[in-house]
Order: C-alpha cells, then sequence, then structure tokens
C-alpha cells in the first residue's frame, strides 16, 4: 500500500492498493476511487461489533476495498476541515482516540472499545466513558479538526488541556479530568468546568478546532427559524 495526503485546509487521502491489497472505512468513508476495485460492506463481528463500533462513534457497517489489479488508487476525505494524520502500528504501540477520529485503516489494524477508567474522566472529559484504541499492525489514517500540535512528555510531565482539544495520544498515558478551581474560575472564564489532566510518558495529538465550536460558530450565522 502506498499513500498520499493532499490539500490543505481540508486534506484527504488518496490511497494506491497493489492486487490483493484491502482498506477498511466506515460506509459513505470513500470519496472517489480509479482502477478495478471490489467493495464489500457489512457488520464486521456481527451486531455486537456493530454495536461497539456505534458506542466509539462509528458506523454501524464498515465497508471494505479491495484492489482486483495493480495501481487501484481510492481517496476517503474527512467530514469537517482539518488534517489527516497517519500512523503506524508495529504490534507493540496502541493508541486511544477520540470517537469520531477514525477514517480508514489497512485491515491488519484492530480497533476496539475504550472505557475510561475514572469516573471523573468518564463522566466529564467530553467524549464520554467510551474512546476508541487502536492496535494491531499496519497504518491507520485519522481526521483532526483543524490544526495537529504534537506534545511529547517525559515521564510524570503533565499537561493540562480543554477536553475537546485532545485528539489522540499513545496508550502510555495517564488520563484524568479534574474540576476547576475556584469559583471565579468557573464562572467568568469561558473554559468550562473541567480540564483534561495528562501525564506522561507519551505523546499527545491536540486539535485546534473542535467540532463542538465550529457548530456553535456556524449558528451564530444561521439565519433563524
Amino acid at each position: 500500500m502506498k499513500y498520499e495526503i493532499i490539500g490543505t485546509t481540508m486534506q484527504a487521502v488518496e490511497i494506491t492498493l497493489a492486487t490483493g491489497e484491502s482498506v477498511v472505512t466506515e460506509a459513505g468513508g470513500m470519496a472517489w476511487i480509479s482502477g478495478e476495485v471490489d467493495m464489500s460492506t457489512k457488520a464486521e463481528g456481527g451486531l455486537f461489533g456493530g454495536i461497539k463500533r456505534k458506542l466509539a462513534g462509528e458506523s454501524f457497517f464498515q465497508t471494505t476495498y479491495t484492489a482486483k489489479e495493480d495501481n487501484c488508487l481510492i481517496s476517503f476525505n474527512p467530514y469537517a476541515p482539518g488534517k489527516v494524520l497517519p500512523l503506524e502500528l508495529t504490534g507493540n504501540n496502541e493508541y486511544v482516540l477520540q470517537r469520531d477520529a477514525f477514517m480508514v485503516s489497512e485491515t491488519t489494524v484492530e480497533r476496539d472499545i475504550h472505557f475510561q477508567r475514572r469516573l471523573g474522566a468518564g463522566f466529564f472529559g467530553g467524549e464520554g466513558f467510551i474512546l476508541q484504541r487502536v492496535y494491531g499492525t499496519g497504518v491507520i489514517f485519522v481526521e483532526v479538526p483543524g490544526e495537529v500540535v504534537v506534545k511529547e512528555l517525559a515521564p510524570n510531565e503533565e499537561l493540562k488541556v480543554d477536553p475537546g482539544h485532545i485528539a489522540l495520544y499513545d496508550s502510555t498515558i495517564d488520563f484524568d479530568v479534574k474540576r476547576n478551581e475556584g469559583v471565579r474560575n468557573i464562572v467568568f472564564s469561558g473554559e468550562g468546568l473541567f480540564l483534561a489532566h495528562l501525564r506522561g510518558p507519551g505523546r499527545v495529538w491536540l486539535q485546534t478546532m473542535t467540532l463542538q465550536n465550529l457548530a456553535a460558530k456556524i449558528s451564530q450565522h444561521s439565519p433563524s427559524s
């Protein structure tokens, strides 16, 4: 498999497959195809697998594209302005993604729901108890609204973040959400009641835009019903 990420403010990924190579995506995730490609849509893992994907913010059905000849090209686009981020899984690393970050991956990549272990992170983390855990081997592409900022945290180094700006992080990161201190901070700062506390070692990928903020800004300029 070869790939090229194209575009600037609204990127896409073009994937070139050799005969027999496959990628899997959410239903409706493909933009254009060149070459002879077999398309198979089904609920991978049956009913339980489909329910788990819905809980993790994905579609119930998944579509697998398999090249029937060399140099087949398939393009996948994100749903919001931002970046397409390729991640390499080697079998020795894992990532935790926000619920709607998955775009497309090689079929050797495994995905599962990820339950937050702490009540604070689950209730107030912005994404609830359930995120996505990805592991296995191969390349996975994720969509990140806005620009991407990567922070490398040393052991016990802590980063405090508005939960909506966390795109993904290494599974070695310790994640919790704590309430802001002080009544004035809570009432007048405009930053919300809670901040995510991420403790190293590991990397954190931050997004400069959240879909909630984008939707709120658009709604301000929408005609009244």
